[in-house]
């Protein structure tokens, strides 16, 4: 029923649908983007688009999913128009459990995260997104496909692909 009174231009029943699924949306671009700062412009720009968009919405797939695909495609864009690679920096450090935990093993758990942000920096735009959404968010191969414009095979190959590069990246590690 939102999405229907979105579609027919209603601001209040879009600013509900926006507000259900920023927080999905947005820890999606900051993983895919690495920067918060980034993905908050990259949310911003996409939210716009997905407005003056939402007319031409079929609803052949679930309103979420959609908006997913325009989050990720704007996130490609950024990605492409990079010059220099941006860590990803989403993972931040892990806050160690007040009891028994070393020095020694936070430094080594951030060396981890730092190594992971550098190897993720290694993976193709598309190759980010469908392990990000795959491995982070646990989402289906059919979900992925569906938001990245691709086949379920070809989301399959990417995240074999990243799969295989973050494991020999990370091989010190194992």
């Amino acid at each position: 029923m939102l999405v229907t009174r979105a579609v027919e231009g209603d601001e209040e029943a879009f600013a509900v649908l926006v507000e259900r699924h920023t927080p999905m949306l947005l820890g999606l671009a900051t993983r895919l983007l690495g920067s918060r700062t980034e993905a908050e412009d990259a949310m911003q720009e996409a939210l716009i688009s997905a407005w003056r968009r939402l007319p031409d919405f079929q609803g052949r797939s679930a309103f979420g999913t959609w908006l997913y695909r325009i989050v990720t495609n704007r996130c490609f864009n950024v990605l492409r128009g990079r010059t220099v690679a941006v860590p990803l920096e989403t993972a931040g450090d892990v806050p160690a459990a007040e009891h028994a935990v070393s020095p020694a093993r936070i430094a080594e758990g951030r060396d981890a995260v730092r190594e992971l942000r550098g190897a993720l920096d290694l993976l193709s735009p598309e190759q980010r997104a469908c392990w990000v959404l795959r491995e982070v968010d646990g989402r289906s191969y059919e979900f992925i496909a569906e938001t990245v414009g691709i086949s379920q095979e070809a989301v399959r190959a990417r995240v074999f692909r990243a799969r295989r590069c973050l494991t020999q990246a990370m091989g010190a590690w194992r």
